[in-house]
């Protein structure tokens, strides 16, 4: 069998590279390897809309992610998507005993395998490609004999051709799909332009003029590109365009085909993620049409069951993975599809746009979502719903971070019902509520006799009791550093005694920690072992604060106000202003302050519609404590008013209370209309 890299898997040994959790990087060439200057990198679409996504697009951050992916993992290799890219490089260095088939050292080549099972290393990235996904580096990789390099010709453009590479077997499978039947009239849905003049590209290759296709493109990409200049840059690849609202999937279809049934498609190629592209594929084809999606998860299972639910008999496929004459295949759809695509590039260079791949999910206006007990409604909250799920399924240990009064507890419970430890032991344990002195036996138990005071017979810790299940650590920051030492050798011998006894346990525990305050800066700080963090953080969930999911907001406390309507037996419900008065509040309590504020309007409340001045009586009210230093308790009639540290103290709250609304400096600013520097410089005289 073909070498592929067995050897380099750390974590977990026995696993294939390309799903381990961390590989071995380091760049000495090994036998049956090649070690490759890697050049440029295209991301996975997904993979790459999820880092952007999570950087808000912000390049600086966006390069930071990829390289901490990279040092973290010894690979490119995203664990909420599980997908990687493609790499371009030249071979710098190959073993005695590794086919080179025709290749040799300074050849330009291209691997065509995944980077999820690639070992690589990155000194740095100079620049990011937003419309093609892909990134201008300097670094290495180490492929094996397994691995599909192909050498680059040296002529196609490599934006254009590891664009085309990255679709695999999907642009053959579509191929082969339509042309095994009789078509007319072809749909292709898409928000990423690029992916959309490659579809409709190959389209007209093979079937020319004989075919109508039709471009869906949700609108929140029309606003880069008009319908008169999609029909210029597009010509004559698209007979017709329309722009919808995929998450309105009835009125989409309206807009389209209104009730002429000779506007569906024989053949839909449904290339979007937007939620709700689903449903239009399947309102868009015709009764025993063909739709095809780019993956498994590109909503094909959703959209059988909407196919099925509208009575259509269709035929759906789920096209991926590698064929062995695709890069062919490839070279000639680039060298067709290269004056379009530049005219396209002119396009966006021409306005200054800053395009971005269109496979990000955008979630507007999203009807309550309810998983367990955890209700939301906000892009925010659904993307992170996604990667608890995912990271639920896999055996490994999590920290969740977020602010206090989140809901990390919550998401706790959802990793623990959708894992496959459910139903075993589950200990809850807040560290910050067990005195030092106490943790060892709280944790690890101890034997009958061990100090004064213990129980004859002895005590079960908390890892015996969470044996074969999981073990919740809340507020873990608050642990001191001899027991975070302690905790680190049972994590990595799975074995530990009891206080007081000479018996070594053994002990298979999944550990969960939490805390306010990212472990990360703890570490910083010296507060935090720098290995334990490393041992606990495999996966890390940041749960977002309620202000930047102000979307849950308005389901939460519907949700809030239902339940005490119910427990005290009057409805009361909140008016529009009364809501909007909510949605704007900066909630640094979160949900749980939302709560508390909610349960307060309803009691204070004697009318059955909570009122927007009800709402800024109690928040005002708040926001006073925060502001204003309460001098009532230590004022006297004969004392005197100390007016320097009383101002000084007042000014402190102030500056205090404005960083924690606005969180940055500059915003802060601007909420106290004071000059930027003056606030940093009073931020810097009270240590805040």
């Amino acid at each position: 069998m073909k070498y592929y890299g067995a050897d380099r898997v750390i974590e977990p040994k026995g696993a294939l590279p390309a799903t381990a959790w961390q590989v071995d990087n380091s760049g000495a060439v090994g036998s049956r390897e090649i070690r490759i200057a890697v050049s440029l990198i295209n991301l996975e679409i997904t993979n790459f809309d999820q880092i952007c996504s999570s950087c808000e697009y912000d390049e600086a951050r966006i390069k930071a992610h990829i390289l901490q992916i990279i040092n973290q993992r010894g690979k490119l290799h995203n664990p909420y998507t599980k997908t990687g890219g493609l790499l371009f490089g030249t071979i710098e260095e190959a073993s005695d005993d590794f086919p080179m088939g025709g290749m040799k050292v300074g050849d330009r080549i291209i691997c065509m395998s995944p980077l999820t099972g690639i070992p690589i290393q990155l000194d740095s990235i100079e620049s990011v490609d937003f419309q093609y996904g892909q990134i201008s580096c300097s670094g290495y990789a180490i492929c094996f004999e397994s691995n599909q390099l192909v050498k680059w010709n040296g002529k196609t453009d490599l934006r254009y051709l590891l664009k085309l590479l990255d679709e695999e077997g999907n642009l053959l499978g579509v191929k082969s799909a339509f042309e095994s039947k009789m078509v007319s009239k072809i749909a292709i849905l898409s928000s990423d332009m690029v992916l959309l003049m490659i579809y409709a590209k190959m389209v007209r290759y093979h079937l020319g003029d004989n075919v109508s296709v039709a471009a869906v493109i949700d609108k929140a990409q029309a606003k880069k590109i008009t319908k008169s200049e999609f029909d210029n840059v597009f010509s004559p690849l698209a007979d017709e365009v329309h722009f919808v609202t995929m998450n309105r999937p009835v009125e989409s279809f309206a807009a389209i085909a209104g009730d002429d049934s000779s506007k569906c498609a024989d053949f839909v190629i449904n290339l979007d993620d937007t939620e709700g592209s689903e449903c239009v594929a399947s309102l868009l084809v015709r009764d025993k049409g063909t739709i095809c999606y780019m993956s498994f998860k590109n909503n094909y299972s959703e959209g059988s069951l909407v196919a099925d639910s509208l009575g259509k008999e269709v035929s759906s496929y789920s096209t991926c993975g590698y064929e062995s004459n695709v890069y062919e295949y490839a070279l000639l759809l680039a060298e067709t599809l290269t004056p379009h695509l530049k005219r396209l590039d002119n396009y966006y260079e021409s306005r200054k746009l800053k395009p971005v791949s269109g496979a990000k999910k955008i979630r507007t206006q999203m009807a309550a979502q309810k998983i367990d007990d955890f209700i939301y409604s906000s892009p925010a909250t659904a993307d992170m719903i996604e990667k608890v799920l995912n990271i639920a399924r896999y055996d490994c240990n999590v920290v969740i971070q977020g602010e206090t009064g989140t809901g990390k507890e919550k998401v706790f419970n959802l990793i623990h019902h959708n894992s496959p430890r459910k139903g075993k032991p589950c200990i809850r344990i807040n560290c910050a509520t067990i005195p030092e002195n106490l943790a060892e036996s709280e944790f690890f138990g101890y034997e009958g006799g061990a100090f004064t005071g213990a129980q004859k017979d002895g005590k079960e810790g908390y890892f015996e009791l969470a044996d074969n299940g999981t073990l919740f650590l809340d507020e873990i920051g608050a642990l001191s550093l001899t027991m975070q030492s302690k905790l680190l050798r049972v994590l990595q011998e799975n074995t530990f005694y009891r206080l007081g006894g000479t018996e070594q346990i053994k002990t298979n525990v999944r550990v969960i920690c939490a805390n306010n305050v990212p472990l990360k800066k703890l570490v910083e700080e010296g507060r935090f072992r720098e290995d334990l963090y490393y041992r606990l953080n495999i996966c890390l969930i940041e749960v977002p604060p309620l202000r930047e999911r102000v979307e849950d907001i308005r389901c939460l406390s519907a949700v809030f106000v239902k339940s005490y309507s119910k427990k005290y037996g009057i409805d009361r419900v909140f008016s529009p202003e009364a809501q909007q008065k909510l949605d704007e509040y900066y909630w640094p309590g979160n949900v749980r302050e939302l709560e508390n504020v909610v349960h307060r309007l309803y009691i204070a409340q004697k009318n059955d519609i909570i009122e927007a001045d009800d709402v800024d009586e109690i928040l005002n009210e708040d926001v006073y404590d925060k502001i204003m230093v309460n001098v009532k308790k230590r004022f006297r009639r004969d004392a005197q008013i100390d007016f320097t540290s009383l101002m000084e103290e007042q000014e402190k709250k102030i500056i205090t209370y404005a960083l924690q609304k606005e969180k940055t400096t500059r915003k802060a600013a601007e909420f106290l209309n004071l000059p930027q520097t003056t606030f940093v410089r009073k931020k810097n005289k009270y240590s805040i």
